[in-house]
């Protein structure tokens, strides 16, 4: 079963501006599947994890390129380096727009070859796993989030209520496509992820020799989403050094398994803190790495808040990037310890944002906006994103917003 994803149409026009076409993102988020979807036959597909195929295209890419011609689909393009440079040959020569579509999953070294050699030839798109309104078949009503007054009315009408159960259900599961389109079970499936894709491609990448301390320092990780970056305590609770601990970050932030969000500032506030916020990008990875049994266990545990706030926060962020947009997104706490959870930054137009597991509605939560006037920027719409059942005005320029919403 196809599930229509919000990127189709982007991916379409990106094909028909540039000759090289690279979707990248997490393993099992359907980047394979959206763009075999989207070849309808007339592509041939190639995959480099057939290790025959991975061997031609390294040791004689010009003859791969000569056997597999454009159009052409080349998955696991990352185990290839050596093609970039015959690509871009290839595509200087020709000028076909949309001639090779690439996918990849091991973004760090994938990114470093695809800018030595394929710049201003190719399209780069960032594919997540499913968000919500994939989920519930509106894929093009996914437009980058903004909270104000005509998109919210607009995603009303294409919105259903959840219930608390339903939300913890849908974060405890995950958003990766195959646990919506198949019977395996969720333990097992986050298993052999774990073990094949994990522990495998980026213990591999960062060259780590001690898959236990790893390990430890993924649960680790898991255990702060939503919270600032502090990398002395997860190298402490992981037993490693605070460098290793860095290395091992940077290597779960460029294979898309975590996000670090920055904090808000300009040149005229000089009290904001420089230390990012941690996110998980699959709250169903995170909830197994932190070892919940089920959704009930996680609603009523001590992550419970922050798991929700991980999944609000992933939920915009693919409603940029599953529409080929920079996310424009960030958060503000000061040394004076005001907080905003995220603050979405627009043409120069600031709409600040608090994230909440209640259904009630506190409107000293919104006057706290009121600390961002010192920025010297215009406040847009804001709000609550919260349990409310449907959408509620709290101020003139801000509303409670259903978590059903997103």
């Amino acid at each position: 079963m196809y599930i229509q994803r919000t990127l189709e149409l982007f991916l379409q026009q990106v094909s028909q501006q540039f000759p090289v076409l690279l979707v990248t993102g997490p393993r099992q988020v359907g980047k394979t599947t959206i763009l075999k979807h989207l070849s309808k036959d007339v592509r041939k597909y190639v995959t480099l994890d057939d290790p025959h195929l991975a061997q031609l295209a390294n040791e004689d890419p010009a003859l791969f390129l000569q056997r597999f011609t454009p159009p052409i689909l080349i998955d696991e393009i990352q185990y290839a380096p050596t093609l970039f440079p015959y690509i871009k040959m290839r595509v200087d020569e020709k000028h076909e727009p949309g001639a090779f579509w690439l996918a990849g999953s091991q973004q760090f070294e994938l990114m470093q070859k695809v800018s030595e050699s394929l710049a201003g030839r190719i399209g780069i798109v960032n594919l997540l796993g499913l968000s919500l309104k994939e989920e519930q078949k509106h894929p093009k009503i996914a437009e980058p989030f903004l909270p104000n007054e005509k998109q919210l009315k607009h995603r009303a009408e294409y919105s259903q209520p959840l219930s608390l159960q339903e939300i913890y259900r849908i974060i405890w599961r995950g958003s990766f496509p195959t646990l919506y389109t198949s019977q395996i079970d969720r333990d097992l499936f986050y298993s052999s992820y774990v073990q094949t894709y994990l522990q495998r491609d980026i213990r591999d990448l960062a060259n780590i020799a001690d898959s236990h301390g790893f390990l430890k320092f993924l649960r680790a990780a898991a255990a702060r989403t939503g919270q600032l970056l502090n990398m002395t305590d997860m190298a402490r609770d992981s037993g490693i050094s605070p460098m290793t601990a860095k290395h091992w970050l940077t290597h779960l932030e460029a294979s898309g398994i975590i996000y670090l969000l920055e904090p808000y500032h300009n040149n005229i506030t000089k009290r904001l803190i420089k230390t990012p916020k941690l996110y998980f990008l699959d709250t169903g990875l995170c909830a197994y790495l932190t070892e919940w049994s089920s959704p009930e266990t996680l609603e009523a545990g001590a992550m419970s808040g922050a798991m929700l706030e991980t999944f609000i926060f992933t939920e915009i962020l693919k409603s940029y990037w599953h529409n080929g947009k920079r996310a424009p997104l960030y958060y503000y706490r000061d040394k004076d310890k005001k907080e905003i959870d995220l603050l979405i930054v627009q043409n120069e137009v600031i709409y600040p944002l608090e994230f909440k597991k209640s259904a009630r509605i506190d409107k000293s939560i919104v006057l706290q906006f009121n600390v961002l006037k010192k920025l010297n920027k215009k406040i847009g719409n804001g709000g609550i994103i919260c349990l409310a059942s449907s959408l509620l005005p709290i101020t003139s320029t801000d509303n409670a917003i259903p978590v059903g919403f997103l």
